[in-house]
């Protein structure tokens, strides 16, 4: 019985040893964990910088009409797939079309006016040529008259002689005298037409000056009407909306009939020429960063999968500084904080890598910088 009882006292003292030493050894394999893990976080730290502040980029093009009008078709879905000048929306155009007939009137009549200057230009010119005509007539007229007041002073200085002597009768003195005063109001008759006829041509000619003017506005007043009617026809091609470029359309908000303000953004098309990431690391994490080093992307819809891209430039500000409001720290309750500073991060030939394809904009994704 002795016996039995050491033995039972023996066993019950070496249980407890028992289970100190396995929790020794546990202790053991967690401390070598986690120095291993803590060693081998701090060698990738020493080599690699890595934030999951970062998400996928995309340019957005805004779908934004040039006119007010009234929504007539619209021609695409949420989330369609168009391309560059694809019709997305067309607008009720019949008031512009109603402006670009007004135009088309306007140039009508402004080419009618020029046709009425040229006819009055022509008819001034006809009416120059004919004074010019009369003038000469009358030039001619003067000359024979001139001959005619010379002659008929011969023939009364002649009679006048004769008168003294008594050869002629007083009869034929005074025809002699009334023949030469004859032919001198003759010349100033004719000499007078002259004058006026003059003054005539030089009246017809400023009128025919003054039509050439009026062609030259007329022709003027046609090109106004003319940049009139491209302007209308531009304004008239506003009506149909077309895609900026190839991409994909987001949530459409518009329904036909509904009034639309130029300027309106309607919705968005995301393009899909180009995509990128942009990771928001601390100010701390940029001392070792520099231009196209290698980076590696994870993605939550691709677990495991690390897709290649490289640095090509750094925000010249912090985001901060392009908030909406931003920190003013001249206010007096100045906190320190670690700020971000926006990297964007291309991908390395995205043809090869067919998930980047499948990437949207607005994805949360982690990067990790090589800094070798």
């Amino acid at each position: 019985m002795e016996t039995k009882s050491t033995t039972a006292t023996h066993n019950s003292q070496e249980a407890p040893k028992k289970k100190n030493f396995r929790f020794i050894i546990v202790l053991a394999i967690l401390v070598i964990g986690g120095g291993t893990f803590g060693i081998s976080k701090y060698i990738h730290a020493q080599h690699h910088e890595e934030t999951d502040n970062a998400q996928i980029e995309a340019n957005v093009s805004p779908v934004i009409p040039r006119v007010t009008g009234y929504v007539k078709e619209v021609r695409v879905r949420d989330n369609q797939r168009v391309k560059k000048g694809d019709t997305l929306i067309i607008l009720d155009d019949r008031d512009l079309q109603i402006k670009l007939e007004q135009a088309e009137a306007a140039l009508a009549a402004a080419q009618a006016n020029v046709a009425v200057a040229v006819a009055n230009s022509n008819s001034a010119r006809s009416n120059i040529s004919s004074s010019e005509a009369n003038i000469s007539t009358v030039s001619a007229q003067i000359e024979a008259a001139k001959v005619n007041v010379w002659r008929a002073n011969q023939d009364y200085e002649r009679y006048n002689n004769l008168i003294k002597d008594h050869s002629i009768t007083q009869q034929q003195y005074e025809q002699a005298l009334a023949t030469k005063q004859t032919a001198e109001r003759q010349l100033d008759v004719l000499t007078q037409q002259k004058n006026v006829a003059s003054r005539q041509t030089s009246a017809v000619a400023t009128q025919s000056n003054a039509t050439a003017e009026q062609i030259n506005a007329a022709k003027a007043i046609i090109k106004e009407r003319q940049a009139e009617i491209d302007n209308a026809k531009l304004v008239l091609s506003y009506a149909v909306i077309t895609a900026p470029e190839d991409g994909e359309v987001s949530k459409t908000y518009v329904q036909p009939g509904q009034l639309v303000q130029a300027g309106q953004s309607l919705f968005s098309v995301v393009l899909s020429s180009d995509i990128w990431v942009v990771a928001n690391f601390k100010e701390t994490q940029l001392d070792k960063m520099k231009l196209g080093q290698k980076v590696g992307v994870h993605v939550d819809a691709f677990p495991g999968k690390e897709l290649e891209a490289k640095i090509t430039s750094f925000s010249p500000a912090t985001g901060a500084r392009f908030a909406l409001l931003p920190p003013d720290n001249a206010s007096g309750n100045f906190v320190k904080v670690v700020q971000r500073l926006p990297v964007k991060i291309e991908f390395v030939n995205p043809d090869k890598q067919p998930e980047v394809k499948q990437l949207r904009a607005g994805m949360n994704v982690v990067v990790d910088v090589h800094l070798d």
